[in-house]
């Protein structure tokens, strides 16, 4: 019996090894995704779908990748776990050569069962979720900072740098703010400081009510807000209405994204005073920086519609390092999907120029950056 299970396992691993380095031999290269393109976090998804495909357009059109072409295909989830799930199932029997920039913690955690067994490359998740780091999921390779190293930065600035204790958190009640939450719990932790009060609101709703009364009433001189745009947007609006929160900081994760809660804030005459933005991505108006300058110019040819924003430019930058090893692949060696794993996690430094690539933690870009909004645009903060 035990010979017969031996022998299995044996035939199963010769299976997966093989499927692992098959020759990618289509004539065009197809990467995969199930992103929201309707629903609440529709902003989200758009800007990923949007300017992945403005790159790859680029990509084709002055053959980067010689002799193929590479397309992005996503699938509408709405931002719900289930439809990931249906999504990422009904790619993996497809013929793609990788997965991509999944949005969000939940719709990751309810598809990390097919990636891990499907083995299929999965490069730069749109989460900053530590168990996307972890080192047995050896098909992962995430590009973007964790989420816990933007709430230590957050942390560190208010409380080193302003003199804040009194903090709350407000998350949303999901994977992705119980994360956000077990990290800002560590983080204080570390600095011998108990948080004051918690609220929370349910996925995809605005049911903000309860959580905002329960922060308020603590008088907080900070807030922590993992949550997705509209509702940390919603929260903001009636704070500032509050006189107890007259001086509050509120402090966003990346996954908040800053230029939709800006965007909310100003439709509605809203104040931007006191907020702070932490991201993964330095400033995408910064047009000193080299790789701004590119993603601007590409944007403009081949999506002059689109806003640009913090999402829009990591999408592109993480989709100018997929294509930039496919290509070194294809130029040196045979494209296979362990071939790409290997080349994703060893690319060269100067890629993105200014920004600096090191694979560690399973992920490439380890920086972190805090920003305020002030006269309608980004202001780095100085720590």
């Amino acid at each position: 019996m035990i010979k017969k299970v031996l022998f299995v396992m044996l035939i199963f691993i010769l299976i997966y090894t093989l499927n692992s380095e098959k020759s990618y031999n289509q004539e065009n290269i197809l990467i995969a995704s199930s992103i929201p393109q309707s629903g609440a976090l529709k902003d989200w998804g758009e800007s990923v779908f949007e300017t992945t495909n403005s790159y790859f357009k680029y990509v084709n059109d002055n053959n980067l990748i010689e002799n193929r072409k590479i397309f992005f295909k996503a699938l509408d989830d709405k931002y719900e776990p289930d439809l990931s799930y249906e999504n990422i199932h009904k790619l993996s029997n497809e013929n793609i050569l990788a997965f991509y920039g999944i949005v969000g913690t939940p719709t990751n955690s309810r598809v990390i069962s097919i990636i891990k067994e499907s083995q299929i490359p999965y490069f730069a998740p749109f989460s900053g979720a530590s168990f996307l780091r972890d080192s047995n999921f050896s098909n992962i390779v995430n590009f973007r900072a964790s989420y816990k190293q933007e709430i230590q930065s957050l942390i560190d600035y208010v409380v080193n740098k302003k003199g804040l204790n009194k903090i709350a958190i407000f998350y949303q009640n999901d994977e992705y703010g119980e994360e956000g939450y077990i990290s800002t719990l560590e983080v204080l932790k570390n600095k011998n400081i108990s948080f004051i009060s918690t609220g929370t609101y349910k996925r995809n709703t605005l049911s903000i009510n309860h959580a905002f009364n329960e922060i308020k009433n603590s008088k907080p001189e900070v807030v922590i807000m993992i949550g997705a745009s509209k509702a940390s947007s919603l929260f903001i609006q009636k704070a500032k209405d509050e006189k107890i929160f007259q001086d509050t900081i509120f402090c966003n994760i990346s996954f908040s994204d800053a230029n939709s809660i800006v965007k909310e804030l100003e439709a509605s005459n809203t104040n931007t005073k006191n907020l702070i933005f932490s991201q993964i991505v330095p400033n995408y108006n910064d047009k000193s920086l080299k790789i701004v300058q590119e993603y601007q110019e590409i944007m403009k040819k081949y999506s002059n519609e689109s806003s640009l924003g913090f999402i829009s430019f990591e999408a592109f930058l993480a989709s100018k390092v997929l294509v930039n090893q496919i290509s070194k692949i294809e130029e040196l060696g045979e494209l296979n999907r362990k071939n790409l794993l290997n080349a994703l996690k060893s690319p060269p430094k100067n890629i993105l120029y200014e920004l600096e690539l090191d694979f560690k933690n399973n992920q490439l870009l380890n920086k972190t950056y805090l920003f305020e909004y002030e006269n309608g645009n980004f202001k780095e903060l100085i720590r």
